[in-house]
């Protein structure tokens, strides 16, 4: 089960693997994440350019080129990823994805959910993208078996 959309995984995979090959100099091509991410290469691609449009990932044309992170991207949140390309509606959306659902009209689920919703939050405004590039770095996590 997962909490983002198949969109969203790709692009924090993405990321991910972005992150941790500029680390080690290198710029990366659509192919190359892709191959390493389980991803669609088209679909991908279509991914990467919203990333960087949004300033999340850097892009360089030619031989040479290719997407890469600079340093100060390393500092931004998990949760600018998800916005860009889900939207605010993990962090304030219903569980039932009632349109109607607030705090004056809740759901069944709302106060139950809302606390759910809140530590997830928390856990993608306070998480860099630098932090899980050490994890993948040190090999403590992995985007590929």
């Amino acid at each position: 089960m997962a909490i983002f959309s198949k969109t969203c995984e790709y692009a924090m995979r993405a990321v991910f693997y972005i992150a941790q090959r500029s680390h080690a100099g290198y710029k990366v091509g659509s192919k190359e994440i892709a191959e390493h991410i389980n991803s669609p290469e088209p679909f991908l691609a279509k991914i990467l350019q919203k990333l960087s449009r949004e300033g999340l990932i850097q892009s360089a044309k030619g031989p040479n080129g290719g997407f890469y992170f600079d340093a100060a991207s390393l500092n931004r949140p998990l949760a600018d990823i998800v916005t860009a390309i889900d939207g605010n509606e993990i962090f304030i959306g219903c569980a039932l994805g009632l349109s109607y659902c607030s705090e004056s009209n809740p759901c069944p689920l709302h106060e139950d959910f809302k606390k759910i919703r809140n530590r997830i939050t928390r856990m993608l405004q306070n998480t860099t993208i630098g932090k899980f590039n050490m994890g993948l770095i040190k090999e403590k996590f992995t985007l590929n078996k």
